[in-house]
């Protein structure tokens, strides 16, 4: 099939330019249970985080575009429009590959001054299920465990980054490097409809415990925290718990925000599944893609004494109380592809 079809008559009138005009030129290359994988040529694969105020990080890898985890919630829909796909649901029906990356990646790392990291999976899942058979994070990891003096951070709802333990070893030992697993919810059932195709919050706990086992620096990210749904004080503090009885270093929780094209997915999803609550996130939405900052405060003052209480001394690697990874309530999230 060639992925030209992806775009409506209408579209292809006017030439497509830059990374539209790759992914339209991309070949298919396997269908698997509604969902399409595409090749995508990778001119650059380092991508500067440009903001006013402060990151953790100073630069981005996402090693595809798209993802197939398909979180209800997930913010970064956006990012397959510069593709000229409008449809939110694209963004985890049709997975873009990038080729060549890790030699991409072998020429771009000059780039990179010390003290400047680097976060890997901040927009699509490096894990996501591409990537067992396309392995293009492993190949990045590759390259890492060639070189020295960097910062990693890496992000995750998949176990599958267990498999890759013996180069994690090898960069963490010439390297500085941080695994963040995302887990919203210990509700397997509520995990199921959530984030409909990411593994069993129960097999990332295990993977918490492993890697921690290991000697890795690994935390959990509890985002977004969804109002009405996985903010309650015993939830959170579960969710503290477990974390900490994995023996997770550090541990965060940011609230939800919503752009108009996840917007568009999720709530749809609230009415099928939690109808009793749309009016509640419609007037919460209505003008603002982001909930008050009394809100996030309440989280943010929550965390912090759970935190306390099990014993875990961070919210983000670096050593602060206070949660910033990513920052709270601002558009940078929406920088980091």
């Amino acid at each position: 099939m060639s992925s030209t079809l992806l775009f409506p008559l209408h579209d292809r009138r006017a030439p497509l330019v830059g990374i539209a005009r790759l992914a339209a030129q991309g070949e298919s290359i396997r269908e698997g249970h509604d969902v399409e994988y595409f090749t995508l040529p990778a001119k650059s694969l380092l991508n500067r985080c440009v903001s006013k105020r402060k990151l953790p990080f100073t630069w981005t890898i996402n090693p595809y575009r798209g993802c197939e985890f398909g979180c209800r919630y997930c913010y970064a829909r956006y990012t397959h429009e510069f593709m000229e796909m409008r449809d939110g649901l694209e963004f985890e029906q049709k997975i873009y590959v990038k080729q060549h990356a890790a030699d991409v990646l072998r020429h771009e790392l000059r780039k990179v001054k010390k003290n400047e990291s680097i976060a890997l999976g901040t927009a699509t899942d490096p894990y996501q299920p591409a990537e067992r058979r396309y392995e293009v994070t492993r190949g990045i990891l590759e390259e890492f465990s060639r070189h020295k003096g960097f910062e990693l951070g890496i992000v995750t709802k998949s176990n599958l980054v267990l498999r890759d333990i013996d180069l994690l070893c090898v960069i963490a030992c010439s390297n500085t490097l941080s695994i963040h697993i995302t887990i919203t919810t210990l509700n397997t059932d509520l995990a199921r409809i959530l984030e409909p195709r990411a593994p069993r919050p129960d097999l990332r706990m295990d993977a918490v415990r492993t890697l921690s086992k290991a000697g890795f620096d690994v935390g959990l990210s509890c985002s977004p925290v969804l109002p009405g749904i996985t903010d309650s004080p015993a939830d959170l503090e579960a969710l503290v718990r477990e974390s900490a009885a994995a023996g997770a270093r550090h541990i965060f929780a940011n609230a939800l925000f919503l752009k108009p094209c996840s917007m568009a997915v999720f709530l749809p999803f609230i009415e099928q599944h939690f109808p009793h609550l749309v009016g509640n996130y419609r007037q919460r939405y209505r003008d603002h893609s982001f909930l008050p900052p009394s809100y996030t405060r309440r989280i943010s003052q929550l965390m912090a004494q759970l935190r306390v209480k099990y014993g875990i001394g961070r919210g983000d690697p670096r050593g602060t109380s206070v949660g910033k990874w990513p920052v709270e309530n601002c558009d940078e999230q929406l920088a980091l592809f």
